[in-house]
C-alpha cells in the first residue's frame, strides 16, 4: 500500500472457527537493522485481530544473526470462543511454520549465490502448511494429561459399547 504499509488476505482456521480475514500490517520504529515494530490489524467473519509485537536482529560473530521477538494479540468475535490454549498452539505452529519455510528460502538463495545458479525455492502450498500447523495441533493435545486420558478411554469404551450390542442381540 505504501512503504512499510501492506495489506492482505489470510484464510484462517482454529478449531471449527475458520474464514478469510483481510488486514492490514504496518512496520514501525524501524531501525536498521536492528529492531522494528509489527502492528496488525485484521477483520473477517469470524471475528477480529489486533496485535503488536516487537522484532530485534542481532549480527553474530559467526556470521549469523539471532531474531527475538515477542507480541501481544486481541481478538474478538466468534474467534474468541474457540480458546485461548488452541489459539496459543495454533500461533505457535504458524509461527514455527513461517520461520521453517523462511529458513529454507534463505538456504536456497545462499546455495544460489555460491554455485551461481538460480534460486531453487519452492514455498510450501496452502495445503501442507496446514497440515504442518494440523499436526502440531495432534501433538500439542497428546501432551494434555486430560486429552491423554480420553484417547487411552475411548478404545475400552468403544469395545465394551460393540460388546454390549452383540450380546444384547
Amino acid at each position: 500500500v505504501a512503504e512499510n504499509e501492506y495489506e492482505g488476505v489470510m484464510n484462517v482456521r482454529i478449531g471449527p472457527v475458520s474464514g478469510k480475514f483481510q488486514g492490514k500490517l504496518t512496520l514501525s520504529d524501524v531501525v536498521e537493522p536492528e529492531s522494528l515494530t509489527l502492528t496488525v490489524d485484521g477483520k473477517g467473519a469470524p471475528g477480529y485481530g489486533k496485535g503488536v509485537g516487537k522484532a530485534t536482529f542481532t549480527q553474530n560473530p559467526d556470521g549469523t544473526t539471532t531474531l527475538k521477538y515477542d507480541g501481544d494479540m486481541n481478538i474478538g468475535g466468534a474467534l474468541a470462543s474457540v480458546g485461548q490454549r488452541m489459539i496459543d498452539s495454533v500461533a505457535k505452529s504458524m509461527i514455527r511454520s513461517a520461520f521453517e519455510t523462511l529458513d529454507k528460502a534463505l538456504e536456497a538463495r545462499l546455495e544460489a549465490k555460491k554455485t551461481g545458479a538460480e534460486v531453487n525455492f519452492t514455498p510450501p502450498t496452502t495445503t501442507e502448511f496446514a497440515g504442518s500447523v494440523a499436526k502440531d495441533m495432534v501433538g500439542g493435545f497428546t501432551k494434555v494429561p486430560e486429552f491423554r486420558m480420553i484417547l487411552y478411554i475411548l478404545p475400552v469404551i468403544a469395545v465394551l459399547l460393540i460388546l454390549a450390542f452383540i450380546l444384547g442381540k
